[in-house]
Formats: C-alpha cells, structure tokens, sequence
C-alpha cells in the first residue's frame, strides 16, 4: 500500500539526505516536494498542512546533533512525525476486569469485518491481550475455545456461514441468530453466552453506505452487548472515504480504535496518515493480506520506517517466529554439522521454511533498502516456485548428489518440471556458490557457540 507514498517521500528526501549543510531555502524546497507527496497520496489537506508544519519548526530548531548529517536528521524528523501521525506507541486493547471483554466490530458491507473478527480471534488465541508488544502487560495466549465469534449479520447472504467456517479455522467457539432475524436478540444471546469465556467478538452487519438505519441498529448492539472496544473496520482502498467514514461512525457510535484491512492492496496510503489526525481514533490493527495470520497490531513506528523504505525487521522475526519449525530447524542444523554438505534437498527445505513466512514479494518490504529495487510484481515469488518445481522433479539422489547431473539428466529434469535447462544451470550454479560457503559457516559455528547462523538456529529469531 506504501508504495507510492514511499517512493515520493523517498525521491523528496533524497537531495538532502547526505547534504552536510541545510539552509532554510533548501529544506522549504524539500517540503514542498514531501507536501506534493502527501497530497497525491490522498492526505487529508489540513492534515498535511500540520505535518509540515511541525517538520519544518523541528528542522530549523535547535535540536542539531553534531554526529549527524542535517539530512539525515531531517529524514529522521519526518519519520519522527509521521509515527506521530499514525499514534502513540503500540496497539493494546482496553481489558475488561471481570467476565468476558467484548468487542464489537463495525463497518460498510465489504470492508473485511468477518475475515477481521477470525483475525482477530487468532490473534488473541496466539497473543493475548499484550498482542506480543513490546513491554505490554495481558500477553498470556487465550484458549480459542474462550473466545466466542458472535455472527450478527444477518442480513448479508452466507455471512453466519462464512463466521462459522471461520471460525472452525481457528478453533474459536461461535454463536449466532438466524439469518433474516433480529440482530439485536442475536446480539443479547452471544453477551449471555459469552459469561465464563476469556473474550467475545461480535460482527455487525454493514451496508453500503452509512444511513440512519444501520446507526440505529448498531447502537442498539453496542447497547446490549456493551463493548470494551468498539473497532471500525476500514477498506484502506477507499482513500479518502475511509476518513469520512470513520468521522461518521466516530461521531454516531462512539469507536474506539479502526481496523485498516487491505493494508495490501494498491492504495495510495491517505487514509492511514488522515484518520488519527482528523477523528482522533488510533488505527490498533493493520490487514495485511487475506491469510487468517495477517493481522498485525498497529506499530506506528515501523510503519513510518516502512513508508520511509526502512524497512521493518521487527515485523520480518516476528513473521519467522511463527513460521519457523523449531524442532525440524534443529534438526536441520544437527545435519548440516554432521555432513558438513548443502544438498539440494537442504535448499528445498530452507526455501520452504521462508515461504511459510508469507508470500516473498511481502517479505521484501520489510527488509531495509529492499523496497528500492524495483521487483516486477510477483517476480520473486514465480522464481522460488521454478525452483521448488526444478528442485522436485530431480531424484533423491540428484537432490543429495548433485554432480552427478549430467546432460541427459539436465534434460529429463527440464522436463518434467515444465522449465528451460538455462534455469535448471542457473539454479545448481547458485546451489555450488551457496554450498562453498558452508566450510566458512561451519568454521564460524564452532569458534562460536557451536550453533549456525541465519534461519537454522531458532534462538537468533527471538
């Protein structure tokens, strides 16, 4: 989704970063171009405005540090603020203190709040209330069967079903009315159901626009069900609207807190910058994908670093921590000290473990830099699938051995893995460079602790 933002921010900040000198002319060009940025990512005007303001008061201030470039300060004060823009410190929910905590989900028709509510119920089930944030208290994992997903949209056709599916994929329990009936009643039973279990979440039917209906009936819900967090859930495609429509929901129903779904898409980023600034409702939750495990809490530091093309290594070890087999990295690692070989098999394997991460073309934003080679979309992820097709059409002794693939090998192995021989010499010629390298880490391994770098050993992703 930051894409564009990115690289305009990124291409504004440039002429200055490794400037030793800034003069007030220079950075007043600067801004400019970062205003001109902003506004073409459908950033609320006064919004904007505001930012800029306070970059530009910070930047000719007196907080200069001698170590440090004025560019580089200036870059550091723009992703200082626009962090500021997206909220103060890392998302946590308010808590109830006795009995289940409710939350209640609002939104369009369309905007993700079924696919949020399992979400958001897996991550629960896997974090807590803490959501494994920094310093955060409530991290202790809830049982899923403690987390009850109430279907009250019923208006929607397959709406209770698509819930119930849903939740079966998380292990949550589930409740709901009967399509066609009363929201309202549906509403009252879940809050009774609930009694005994760790959190309850409700989803509430949308429409397609905001009328005085919908408003009604949702305050009706949040009334019987009384929530500790009413959440609005937000297309980050809609621009603009998402604002609009988060200071009307903000100003009928009360939210709390915005779940930004489709974080992913191909949307400028406008909505993200605007809703803090304009309603005064934090974004907690980011959607980031359409898989049950992407949604993330709202860091508003690392997603400055993302906008900025710093990347974001906290979200990469997290995504590796939840991924990443301990038991078969282990074993992984006992085998490469053993042999002291990297067999194809081994690549096989490794190439596997990263793509359980999520998909590469994603990865590749949160690495720093990464975001600055310009990859045709899905490039990535097309080569690793070459590679697994190449890597699975050899025997398992073409896999283990693979000098011995000779010419009529090479041909056979193209084949039947539908790619061209040049790919297949590409591939064992990056596998020879890559096993080359293995004597070295083996030696680095045993001056250390005896344990190898990278993915194999799980205690350098924690």
């Amino acid at each position: 989704m930051f894409e564009h933002l990115g690289s305009r921010l990124d291409h504004a900040l440039k002429r200055l970063r490794g400037r030793a000198v800034l003069n007030e002319r220079m950075i007043d060009e600067g801004l400019r171009d970062i205003r001109r940025a902003l506004l073409e990512a459908d950033v609320n005007f006064k919004v904007a405005k505001g930012f800029l303001a306070k970059v530009r008061e910070r930047a000719l201030g007196k907080e200069v540090l001698k170590a440090v470039r004025p560019g580089q300060q200036l870059v550091k004060i723009v992703h200082d603020e626009l962090a500021a823009l997206l909220g103060e410190g890392e998302a946590e929910l308010n808590r109830a203190k006795h009995g289940p905590t409710v939350i209640l989900l609002v939104g369009l028709q369309g905007s993700g709040k079924t696919t949020s509510a399992a979400k958001l119920a897996r991550l629960l089930s896997t974090s807590g209330f803490g959501l494994g944030g920094r310093g955060s208290g409530g991290g202790r994992p809830l049982r899923p069967d403690s987390i009850l997903l109430a279907g009250c949209d019923l208006q929607r056709p397959a709406a209770v079903e698509q819930l119930r599916i849903l939740a079966g994929r998380v292990g949550a329990s589930f409740v709901a009315g009967e399509p066609g009936g009363d929201p309202v009643r549906a509403a009252e039973r879940a809050r009774f159901e609930a009694r005994g279990r760790s959190a309850l979440i409700v989803d509430a039917a949308g429409r397609l626009q905001i009328d005085s209906g919908l408003m009604a009936e949702l305050a009706a819900i949040r009334d019987a069900t009384r929530p500790h967090e009413t959440l609005l859930v937000a297309d980050a495609m809609t621009g603009q609207d998402a604002v609009n429509i988060a200071s009307g929901f903000k100003e009928r129903i009360g939210i709390t807190g915005v779940i930004l779904s489709k974080l992913d898409g191909d949307a400028r980023g406008g909505a993200a910058l605007s809703i803090l600034g304009v309603t005064g409702t934090p974004i907690k939750f980011v959607g980031t994908g359409e898989d049950i495990r992407d949604l993330q809490r709202s860091d508003p530091e690392r997603l400055a670093g993302r906008i900025l093309n710093m990347g974001d290594v906290v979200g990469l070890v997290e995504r590796a921590q939840t991924a990443v087999d301990e038991e078969k990295a282990r074993a992984f690692e006992a085998r490469l000290n053993q042999s002291g070989r990297f067999t194809l098999e081994d690549l096989l394997e490794a190439m596997q473990q990263v793509r359980r991460m999520g998909p590469i073309d994603q990865l590749m934003r949160l690495v720093p830099g990464a975001s600055r080679f310009k990859l045709p979309a899905g490039d990535s992820e097309r080569r690793a699938k070459h590679m697994e097709a190449l890597i699975l059409s050899m025997t398992p002794e073409e896999r283990r051995a693979p000098e011995i693939i000779d010419a009529s090998r090479r041909a056979r192995i193209a084949r039947g893995s539908g790619r061209p021989v040049a790919e297949l010499n590409r591939l064992l010629k990056q596998h020879r460079r890559m096993s080359s390298l293995m004597p070295r880490m083996m030696k680095m391994a045993a001056s250390g602790k005896g344990e190898l770098p990278g993915f194999a050993n799980p205690k350098l992703l924690r």
